[in-house]
């Protein structure tokens, strides 16, 4: 649910789950046939085990991090993995990487870059997301959502960002 004044996205785990599948509807009628997905962690293992699940294809994983002050609400400085964990070897053909948004654009450029100079065996990449905001220098090949307004978006899980296990224990000890 987008506030009034544009400025803040509420998703519900349904809608998050909808939106999803919107984006493997659109992957999949691209015709585009592709070898692995690689997410980017955090935001993109949801949707990444999601579309790897309905296109039954391997999925690996990118850790990415630029959202930590704040609850993660405040942009620090890009922090890529050297390494990518994958079930099969090494990455390599066609790869659809998949993230949960596009916000400035700044993680999924150097993602692209880095994979197109540092991992040869990949031949084709092609990007998925949810979300595009309408500041983002990056256009993905694949999104569900245009945001103009560049709103932040709530996800539903984000409660657990200020959550620590002594919380846990009080919540369930009832």
């Amino acid at each position: 649910m987008l506030t009034e004044d544009g400025k803040h996205l509420y998703v519900s785990y349904d809608e998050y789950h909808n939106l999803i599948e919107k984006l493997a509807i659109k992957v999949f009628q691209s015709g585009w046939e592709f070898d692995t997905i690689l997410c980017l962690a955090r935001g993109g293992m949801r949707p990444g085990d999601i579309l790897s699940r309905v296109f039954d294809k391997p999925l690996a994983i990118m850790s990415t991090s630029s959202y930590r002050a704040d609850a993660g609400t405040l942009q620090g400085n890009l922090d890529i993995a050297r390494y990518i964990t994958t079930p099969k070897g090494e990455i390599a053909g066609k790869v659809l990487l998949v993230d949960d948004l596009a916000d400035s654009g700044h993680t999924l450029n150097a993602v692209l870059n880095q994979l197109r100079n540092n991992y040869k065996p990949i031949t084709e990449l092609r990007s998925a997301v949810i979300w595009t905001k309408a500041l983002s220098k990056f256009v993905p090949d694949y999104s569900v959502e245009f945001l103009p307004t560049n709103p932040w978006i709530h996800q539903p899980f984000e409660s657990y960002d200020a959550m620590r296990p002594a919380q846990l224990i009080e919540k369930w000890s009832v």
